[in-house]
């Protein structure tokens, strides 16, 4: 299960980032999810609760969510918009095909400005150490 691994690398890295700062007792860590990021959030959370009793630092800290929001960009025209409007509108399975391999997206979706396909995704992807908080 990956999300076991991210939540390992997610606690050594807050650990790390503690550490580097001082910090002996971490109150929060706040981590970025991106809204296309496949994580099954359940099983993420519990592999953090889990790896962080062996982690001194961490061992009482509280785990809050930030959603990192989708956005494209149009590589014609440059401009950026919201993702999540236009996921609401397609279908399921073609939304499923878009959180799976979001480099689909040009297939489903065109710059609302100037109509090209020439789109990325800019941002909602990943997971990042937001912040630790003593």
């Amino acid at each position: 299960m990956h999300e076991w691994a991210l939540a390992e690398a997610t606690v050594a890295k807050a650990a790390e980032v503690a550490r580097e700062r001082g910090i002996t007792r971490v109150r929060e860590v706040v981590i970025g999810l991106g809204e296309l990021q496949d994580v099954a959030r359940d099983a993420f959370e519990q592999g953090l609760t889990i790896t962080q009793q062996n982690v001194p630092e961490l061992a009482s800290a509280e785990f809050t969510f930030e959603v990192d929001p989708a956005q494209c960009g149009c590589l014609g025209c440059g401009h950026g918009w919201p993702l999540s409007e236009w996921l609401a509108a397609l279908p399921e399975d073609e939304r499923e095909s878009v959180h799976l391999v979001p480099e689909m997206l040009p297939l489903y979706v065109s710059c609302p400005k100037c109509g090209s396909p020439d789109i990325k995704t800019v941002g909602g992807r990943g997971v990042s150490l937001v912040a630790v908080n003593a």
